[in-house]
């Protein structure tokens, strides 16, 4: 289907998904929401996408928050609706079971901050700027904001950024553990690429088996966590691609994943 607020684009197993509203600085609407609920679903169902980058067009922001202009008028009943829309279409990218990297070029505030939160990995331009300044709007983070940041960056990070609204730079959100990687801005293109490139050549089983693990690991005790482990990585010795991966390093050559 035509997407009104989103452009895809699919390359060699990479399916680039771009919010596509520069005039709203790629706010997130009810519309656009719905639409990336849709696109992951679609890229999930799709053998052929092995990995999905998320961008946000024009220069000055990934996405820069939730729109103010329909944020303003939501009755609490339609606030509930709105928040668990967002939620569950972030949980549902963070359960993707294919990578996802964010492509961050400017401003990820607010809903940006969180959906960016939600991607496996995040690659910032040095320009980037995050914060979730809901507290000036007299309302909390509605899209997991306070959730992942809490498991992300810590008690006290999460704390001083969504009760003072500040932004920080790409550089602290490294340090906090929100940002994977900053680069030069004009290296950040080139940076993403390749990543996606060297993922969507990796096994497919594989890629899923870290995702889900990890997911599951961070939300539960050791002991389950661990059994889950044990659990992929049998799933994944059942597969050609181990087998292809295992001769190709005992016969020296590169590993050619089909996703078997």
């Amino acid at each position: 289907m035509a997407f009104r607020n989103l452009l895809t684009d699919d390359r060699d197993g990479v399916r680039r998904i771009t919010i596509n509203r520069p005039d709203k600085l790629n706010a997130l609407n009810r519309e656009t929401i719905g639409e990336l609920d849709l696109a992951f679903r679609q890229a999930k169902a799709d053998d052929a996408v092995r990995v999905i980058v998320l961008a946000g067009s024009g220069e000055k922001a990934f996405v820069a928050g939730a729109d103010i202009t329909e944020l303003a008028q939501l009755t609490p009943q339609q606030a509930q609706q709105f928040s668990r829309a967002g939620q569950q279409m972030m949980l549902g990218l963070e359960r993707l079971g294919k990578p996802v990297i964010a492509r961050i070029q400017g401003f990820a505030l607010g809903g940006g901050m969180e959906l960016a939160m939600s991607c496996h990995l995040r690659i910032a331009s040095e320009k980037a700027r995050f914060g979730q300044p809901e507290i000036n709007l007299g309302v909390i983070p509605g899209f997991g904001g306070t959730q992942r940041l809490l498991r992300l960056a810590g008690r006290t990070a999460a704390l001083e950024l969504c009760l003072t609204g500040a932004q920080i730079d790409a550089a602290r959100a490294q340090a906090l553990g929100v940002v994977t990687r900053v680069v030069a801005a004009d290296r950040l293109d080139a940076e993403v690429d390749a990543l996606a490139a060297q993922l969507a050549a990796s096994a497919p089983h594989a890629l899923s088996g870290v995702i889900d693990t990890i997911n599951v690991g961070g939300e539960s005790g050791i002991d389950v966590g661990l059994e889950f482990e044990t659990q992929a990585f049998a799933l994944c010795c059942a597969t050609a691609d181990m087998r292809e991966g295992t001769a190709a390093f005992l016969e020296r050559r590169k590993a050619k994943f089909t996703g078997a």
